[in-house]
């Protein structure tokens, strides 16, 4: 399937790094998928050999890249490397905005076993292309896959070769490759055939076919809404390698989509305008008197407050009835009654107090909860305690 599709304009750029000290120059096409592959192998020949001779070389190498002068790279351009062990790859697809301006790529190998580094520099030249964008675009979502794996050119070349036979452009191009992971994906459980999955972005110069648009029909539009699997008549033509989510393809028609124009002031060059010399103010200024600022921000709002204080002062002090005022206004009866009931609660306290009568023995302990000693009790077991009186001037 792959030599058919290259032969149908199944455009994709592939680049491996040169085993030149000098730096590596690309020319990719707007709108055209790039993919650079950083290879361990070549920079093992920059790394000290294993001390044993004969050893096989597999130190583990990490790779950092960045644009040159800056921590990060470009906003189209993404990198992953799975393992240390593995090649890492840059990819993206530039847009027709940066198209002239080289963008040069520093890359910085780590050998993770003698802590040495090596850097080259990739320059990237996007070249601009009348053939690109294709106005038909269309976005699969394979769930089995991740996105080192679709990166590869032997099978991103099935997939278009198979993207071909129930399409049939004249010229079909990988426009963007993305993991599911950037699109809010979440990370699948670490068992064998969970992939995180990938989007896929294809372009074409002719209409989408009766396939592709069965999903927009109202009985698969149910079945996805239902969270059920659309029937799709061409999806055994992908089934036996890619297993693609047909309810999250996207199909848009960029002639048809209306452009959004931002209106923005001219930023302009960033210099200010000579207005001529500064002239600072004269040193012959009047003095200000801040007295009258004083009081009104601090002497009136003291006045106020002391003002409210004596009020308040002499409502609570100067104006209270008084215990003689309220006996006055209170009938005898009550008051006789209520002096009674004072005396007669302070002679029952008195008279608790000088009850002589000991402690029940239930409230004593029964042995010593430290040596095991059982305690006797205070009184012997012939002690009477009824007989004694409860109030003191009884015989």
């Amino acid at each position: 399937v792959f030599p058919v599709a290259c032969r149908l304009w199944m455009i994709f750029v592939v680049t491996i790094v040169s085993r030149s000290h000098a730096d590596r120059n690309v020319y990719p096409s707007a709108g055209v998928l790039f993919v650079h592959v950083l290879e361990r192998e070549y920079f093992k020949g920059e790394f000290p050999p294993y001390p044993k001779p004969g050893d096989t070389s597999n130190d583990p190498i990490t790779f950092n890249t960045n644009l040159k002068g800056y921590p990060d790279r470009p906003g189209w351009l993404r990198y992953i490397q799975r393992t240390p062990h593995s090649d890492g790859v840059l990819y993206g697809s530039p847009t027709a905005e940066h198209v002239g301006k080289p963008t040069i790529i520093e890359i910085t190998a780590y050998n993770r076993r003698t802590f040495e580094t090596a850097r080259h520099n990739l320059v990237i030249n996007i070249m601009g292309t009348e053939e690109f964008p294709l106005p038909y675009q269309a976005e699969f979502y394979i769930k089995n896959m991740n996105v080192e794996e679709m990166l590869a050119s032997e099978v991103l070349g099935d997939f278009l070769g198979a993207v071909k036979n129930v399409w049939q452009p004249e010229r079909l191009n990988a426009i963007n490759i993305t993991s599911a992971l950037d699109r809010g994906g979440r990370v699948p459980l670490p068992i064998n055939n969970l992939k995180e999955g990938v989007y896929v972005m294809v372009g074409a110069d002719v209409q989408f076919s009766s396939c592709l648009r069965e999903v927009e029909t109202p009985q698969n539009q149910l079945r996805c809404s239902q969270e059920m699997e659309p029937v799709i008549s061409c999806d055994k033509k992908f089934r036996a390698q890619f297993h693609i989510d047909w309810c999250k393809i996207s199909l848009v028609d960029i002639t048809k989509v209306v452009p959004v124009h931002n209106s923005r002031p001219d930023p302009g060059t960033g210099v200010l305008p000579d207005i001529g010399e500064y002239n600072p103010p004269s040193e012959s200024l009047k003095s200000r008197d801040y007295f009258t600022d004083f009081l009104v921000t601090l002497a009136v709002p003291s006045a106020v407050a002391l003002v409210l204080f004596v009020i308040l002062g002499y409502s609570m002090c100067c104006r209270r009835e008084g215990v003689e005022k309220r006996n006055m206004q209170t009938p005898d009866i009550q008051l006789v009654h209520h002096s009674s009931i004072q005396k007669s609660t302070k002679e029952l306290r008195s008279m608790s107090k000088n009850r002589e009568i000991s402690w029940p023995l239930s409230t004593l302990p029964v042995f010593n909860p430290v040596s095991g000693e059982v305690v006797p009790p205070i009184h012997p077991d012939n002690y009477e305690t009824t007989s004694m009186p409860l109030m003191q001037t009884q015989t």
